[in-house]
């Protein structure tokens, strides 16, 4: 592995580690219905990173920069999808209270489709995420050789690192369970992710 690509394996370690939207959603999924919940929604949202190298290769990004209302309508429904997960981990927390006041608790569920597609959108509908291909990818890209081939392959690249990173994540929420699992934390953890979602969602809409 030459140089260039030491730097971008390290540039795209840090970027995934940092602490976000997907990060956010691997942890309340995990906690909602379990380790494979965990890594379902981790397969989708890093699966959303080869739309953000196709749509990079092929220009539509650039497309995206140049019509403004294309992005602020790219940005929008990114906001409101996660506003949305937020006002579903606050209707979680709403029904963990009743259970708790009729002193009953339920395991969460799981659903591989449900997951997976989470995630995906969670990913894909992230503006940041395509504006960061479409600026860092290049770099790396030779143009004596398919740009496409080259954007998939360093999105594969990605996929991996972040598929560690975030299955990592899921397993550390699994392992503390037995306090998740108490409806007066899960009831807490809800409102909290709930709460940081709808933050990222308002904070996306209304950045220029």
């Amino acid at each position: 592995m030459d140089s260039g690509m030491w730097v971008y394996v390290m540039a795209i370690a840090l970027l995934t580690m940092t602490p976000g939207v997907d990060t956010m959603l691997v942890i309340r999924n995990t906690s909602r219905g379990g380790v494979r919940d965990g890594i379902a929604s981790s397969v989708g949202i890093c699966s959303g990173l080869f739309l953000h190298a196709t749509i990079s290769a092929v220009g539509i990004s650039m497309l995206l920069l140049k019509c403004a209302w294309a992005f602020r309508a790219l940005k929008l429904v990114g906001a409101l999808y996660l506003i949305w997960l937020g006002l579903v981990s606050f209707n979680a927390a709403l029904k963990a209270g009743k259970l708790d006041k009729i002193g009953n608790e339920t395991a969460g569920t799981f659903s591989l489709k449900h997951s997976l597609w989470e995630g995906f959108l969670c990913n894909s509908l992230n503006p940041k995420a395509a504006l960061f291909y479409m600026a860092f990818l290049p770099q790396f890209i030779d143009p004596e050789h398919s740009a496409l081939a080259q954007s998939l392959f360093l999105a594969g690249l990605h996929f991996a690192i972040a598929m560690v990173w975030l299955t990592l994540v899921a397993i550390l929420v699994d392992k503390a369970k037995v306090i998740l699992s108490t409806v007066r934390v899960r009831r807490i953890f809800d409102v909290v992710t709930g709460s940081i979602m709808v933050f990222f969602g308002i904070t996306l809409g209304l950045e220029e």
